[in-house]
């Protein structure tokens, strides 16, 4: 059993109120099970289970028993996507059922005051935890890269838990907040020349599919760490996520990158120089090639959709790099749809850098709040999506009935043309 408190205990026996002491019961069992010794403040939660799409009406009926006792989040916390633009809704033809029931939703979260920016990458917009500092973050790839670009400690909360660890400020003390659940299990050598965004998601695929829930130790045998471009935050990104998607990858390293990588080594060398089992995995460049061709699965998209994660800005420039390239203009648009999915404070740069307007000349739209994967696309007559994302190459075929056209930003961009 976990130690609690006398405060804590308090809580668990309902004298602050029923909703109180469901989060804190919740937060309890969730110990118990994993054997936690007790709970640990947080600095920032970041709450899944947004869209309509996902958590369905019963979730919405949580949220509205929830949200109406007037509790509100005790840390800093952020929203995961919702399944809509919340601005441009009607423009972008979401249906308006569907609408009707989002924005009750968003409506439940506002009243906890969690923050509304409904993104899937809160270390772009704000919630940056510190090296070392435990939090409670829900969202897969959120998670990835906490743990791994950033050194920050969380376990891969669901929606619930992470809620009642905003409510209460805390989260049990057990996984990946433990010196010794971050140590590799796998050490992956990579002998492919891995360099676009789209390759380090078909490398995560391949990678999460082998290693499950365990922690992949990557040695890259022709990155040049020189060159800061091979290895730039959005293709980590893309790399958590595909990881996170394919398994359950929540946390891993990189060889002379990723901040834990020089600690954990010297363990690694340990096992190593014992002949201790640690799994080794090697892949290859036929190994890229051959996951890209079963991401594949159609020829002409419906929709090109770039940002699953959200875009960073960077992502967006090589969209506008692209644009301007090519000459797309009003006169000489894409011939299919292009969404860049990312939060609400990137793309109000984006409107000032003038990004947005260029985007929407060629035919495409900058939509906030929501990616194609918990958005009811498959209601919007959008069966062939073409991305960039590994993570939504896996989700789409179950989750959206879509057929995948998978590539690079520049590769699917031509798809369009």
């Amino acid at each position: 059993m976990m130690f609690l408190t006398k405060e804590e205990e308090k809580i668990y026996n309902g004298e602050y109120g029923e909703v109180l002491e469901t989060c804190m019961n919740l937060l309890v069992s969730l110990g118990d099970i994993y054997g936690a010794e007790k709970l640990i403040p947080i600095s920032s939660a970041q709450v899944s289970g947004v869209s309509y799409k996902t958590i369905g009406e019963k979730g919405l009926e949580f949220l509205k028993d929830i949200s109406s006792s007037n509790v509100k989040v005790s840390v800093p916390t952020t929203l995961n996507p919702a399944g809509m633009d919340l601005t441009n809704y009607e423009k972008l033809g979401f249906p308006k059922k569907f609408a009707k029931k989002q924005l009750e939703i968003i409506k439940c979260f506002k009243r906890m005051d969690i923050e509304l920016g409904c993104t899937c990458t809160p270390y772009l917009s704000g919630n940056v935890p510190l090296f070392g500092s435990h939090i409670s973050w829900a969202e897969s790839s959120a998670v990835a890269y906490a743990n791994s670009v950033i050194g920050a400690r969380t376990n891969r909360e669901g929606g619930p838990s992470a809620l009642a660890s905003a409510i209460i400020g805390k989260t049990p003390y057990y996984g990946y907040h433990l010196d010794e659940n971050r140590l590799p299990t796998h050490i992956v050598e990579v002998e492919a020349n891995i360099t676009k965004s789209s390759d380090y998601g078909a490398l995560g695929s391949i990678v999460g599919r082998i290693v499950k829930n365990g922690v992949p130790y990557f040695k890259f045998k022709k990155l040049d760490i020189n060159n800061v471009s091979s290895y730039k935050s959005y293709k980590l990104k893309a790399l958590g996520a595909a990881l996170a998607a394919s398994g359950g990858v929540a946390l891993y390293h990189i060889e002379n990158i990723t901040p834990e990588a020089n600690i954990v080594l010297k363990r690694i060398e340990k096992i190593e120089g014992n002949n201790c089992n640690i799994e080794k995995i090697t892949i290859t460049e036929d190994d890229i090639k051959n996951e890209y061709e079963s991401l594949n699965s159609a020829e002409c998209p419906d929709l090109i959709c770039i940002g699953c994660p959200h875009c960073s800005l960077e992502e967006i420039k090589e969209v506008v790099d692209f644009i301007l390239k090519n000459n797309l203009n009003k006169n000489n648009k894409f011939k299919c749809d292009l969404w860049i999915c990312t939060s609400i404070y990137i793309k109000s740069i984006s409107d000032r850098m003038g990004y947005t307007e260029i985007i929407e000349n060629a035919g495409g739209k900058i939509v906030c709040d929501t990616c194609m994967v918990v958005a009811p696309i498959e209601d919007m007559d959008y069966k062939n999506i073409a991305t960039n994302s590994g993570k939504a190459a896996k989700y789409l075929p179950n989750f959206c009935n879509s057929n995948v056209i998978y590539g690079d930003i520049i590769e699917i961009l031509k798809k369009g043309l």
